[in-house]
């Protein structure tokens, strides 16, 4: 069986002998004495030295951790967990997305040099082999100028006209 006991406040047992012997003397009551009283004790409370600094009451040594865990107290554990569930909600949404859109550059990348590398390298040699034949070309064409019978020498030489060479494939760009 439990025992309920009241324990009485000091406070309280104070001004209730105050105002018996107050009443006992047969003195007039005054609140105001009594408010009086109770700020002078007050003011003797915050006038202690170490609590005092120069700029005001001094604050204890608390790192930043402390000051924001003790603010855990001031939000309401339902609103403290639909804080923790849209946090954890948001990380893990965020998480996916920055997973995902890695494995698209690593695909996107990964396909360029598979197939873009080989492709720009085949345009390139098919340009440089068809610079290669335009110089041959050219090498013959003046080889046989230069072999072509003259002329009679009172008659101007005809121009040879050359045969429209075919220009093969031409790479766009080229």
């Amino acid at each position: 069986m439990v025992k309920l006991e009241e324990v009485p406040d000091e406070e309280v047992l104070r001004q209730q002998e105050r105002l018996n012997r107050a009443a006992a003397a047969g003195e007039a009551h005054d609140d105001d004495d009594d408010w009086e009283e109770d700020d002078s004790d007050a003011e003797s409370d915050f006038s202690d030295e170490s609590d005092v600094s120069e700029r005001g009451l001094s604050i204890r040594d608390e790192t930043v951790w402390e000051r924001i865990s003790a603010l855990r107290d001031i939000i309401p554990p339902s609103t403290r967990r639909s804080i923790a569930q849209t946090f954890n909600t948001t990380t893990s949404y965020a998480f996916l997305g920055t997973k995902l859109a890695g494995n698209l550059v690593w695909v996107v990348t990964t396909s360029a040099l598979l197939v873009g590398l080989p492709f720009a390298l085949a345009v390139e040699d098919e340009s440089r082999i068809i610079a290669q034949e335009k110089d041959f070309l050219s090498q013959q064409q003046g080889a046989n100028q230069m072999l072509a019978p003259a002329g009679v020498p009172g008659q101007e030489a005809q121009p040879q006209v050359a045969p429209q060479q075919q220009q093969g494939l031409r790479p766009p760009g080229f």
